[in-house]
């Protein structure tokens, strides 16, 4: 049986991301900072008929706990085929550059950047040992200093001093990972699910989690000739979902 680790994988878009490669027959580990919360989920998923699922602490910003997650899941299975990097903090809304609190950018690079890297790290033996390893970085719209840049953007004006740079640097250890491993069988990428209704915004986004899981999936199970190094959002209107840098 496939499987997948999905960090803060408890609630919202990471909760319905397992749901949704729960329904397509993998073994799911629902990483949660709170191990009651991540054996309620888990529990609501067996409810629900899906028996392939596994509450598993993890705090990311953590490394002793990332540490301690990796050998709780070593002990079950030999090789992990996906890694979802889906753990997330906003910070709070008050962000402007010049008055923001330096622990604050602390506390939010601590879990969005750091927290991404320390995971994929523990984790990267076991996914060398998948015949088709995956990494999916959950990340933003608001990472992309292109469309920073673009005053006909939508969401030009919302401009974050600690999110959406946690972001940017989280594209830009997307692209460098997936550049190393590019002789490889993995297939790295950076996914923006979009502006997603949940606790996250306190509901104020205009996407639903299902469709928000739906392109994580997607890239999660991108075939051998997928693309790898890239970056996709889901408020892209096109053809394409790829988003610029």
């Amino acid at each position: 049986m496939q499987t997948v680790l999905i960090t803060g994988a408890n609630k919202s878009i990471g909760f319905e991301t397992a749901k949704q490669l729960a329904a397509q027959g993998y073994f799911v580990f629902l990483g949660s900072r709170d191990i009651k919360k991540g054996e309620a989920a888990a529990d609501q998923l067996k409810a629900a008929g899906y028996s392939q699922v596994q509450a598993v602490q993890i705090n990311v910003a953590d490394p002793a706990s990332v540490a301690a997650a990796k050998d709780t899941v070593s002990k079950q299975i030999s090789s992990l085929d996906i890694l979802i990097n889906n753990a997330g903090i906003m910070g709070g809304y008050q962000q402007m550059p010049s008055a923001i609190s330096p622990d604050v950018l602390h506390e939010v690079f601590n879990t969005n950047f750091f927290g991404a890297v320390h995971v994929t790290q523990a984790f990267m033996e076991l996914l060398k040992k998948s015949g088709a390893p995956r990494i999916v970085n959950v990340t933003s719209g608001l990472a992309s200093l292109t469309l920073h840049s673009d005053p006909a953007w939508k969401y030009y004006a919302i401009k974050s001093a600690a999110y959406g740079p946690s972001k940017t640097a989280l594209n830009a250890y997307t692209v460098a990972l997936a550049y190393e491993l590019r002789d490889t069988a993995f297939k790295i990428n950076a996914v923006d699910p979009g502006y997603t209704a949940t606790d996250f915004n306190q509901h104020r986004g205009t996407g639903s989690v299902e469709n928000a899981a739906r392109i994580i999936v997607k890239y999660a199970l991108t075939g051998a000739d997928g693309p790898t190094g890239k970056y996709f959002s889901n408020d892209i209107n096109g053809e394409s979902d790829e988003s610029p840098w």
